[in-house]
């Protein structure tokens, strides 16, 4: 009997870590992961018992560093490897807007992160800036907390007082989670296509001309 906390404790230590993992595993995917307020949803359905403020904050921390994970290969990898000279040269054109807006870009992280939206796409599309991810990085993991808290109480108190289809709850919401995925996806690619120069200019949407010269030439 006297081993039993121990037990207790250990068990509780392996699920937090377990969550821990796969939330990152999760975040650093850059696409058609499912949504971490999802799989934080059917744990609250699950184990309404649990504590549900040490699971957001597991899960935001976990979600954070594996985003961070996903920004810093976006930039090793599709800026430095893959990105033509003048696709670097448009993305700059926001980098330079976004160096000189860090309130702006904070507040605008903090409110997407405390959607459900997944923010798989924003951070690609923020790591091939270079940017500093410190600033998006608080902002993301005060959103998510904020987030997660919500999806995990309010999961718990349906597991406590409601009768569910979990399989028709779950299909719906995998529609809806391919269809956001897709969307957003297309705006990474829109993001480094748009020619950012004639929208700072003048407000003009347009592609960016991929054979036009550097500005620097």
């Amino acid at each position: 009997m006297g081993q039993a906390p121990e037990g207790c404790a250990l068990h509780a230590t392996m699920n937090t870590l377990s969550l821990f993992a796969i939330i990152f595993v999760l975040n650093s995917l850059p696409a058609f992961a499912p949504p971490t307020w999802l799989v934080l949803s059917a744990i609250g359905l699950s184990r309404p018992d649990a504590n549900p403020w040490l699971t957001a904050f597991v899960a935001a921390t976990a979600a954070t560093a594996g985003r961070l994970v996903l920004a810093k290969l976006a930039f090793v990898i599709v800026r430095q490897r893959w990105l033509s000279a003048r696709t670097k040269e448009n993305i700059d054109l926001v980098k330079d807007r976004l160096r000189t807006q860090r309130a702006m870009t904070f507040g605008a992280f903090l409110a997407y992160t405390c959607s459900p939206l997944p923010s798989n796409s924003l951070f690609i599309a923020y790591g091939l800036t270079s940017l500093p991810l410190a600033p998006v990085a608080a902002a993301s993991f005060i959103g998510r907390f904020l987030t997660y808290s919500f999806w995990v109480v309010v999961a718990m108190e349906v597991a406590h007082n409601v009768v569910l289809d979990d399989g028709s709850v779950f299909a719906y919401l995998g529609g809806y989670f391919v269809l956001t995925q897709a969307f957003l996806l297309a705006l990474v690619v829109l993001f480094a296509k748009l020619d950012w120069r004639a929208w700072f200019a003048t407000k003009t949407l347009k592609l960016m001309n991929q054979t036009e010269n550097s500005h620097q030439k």
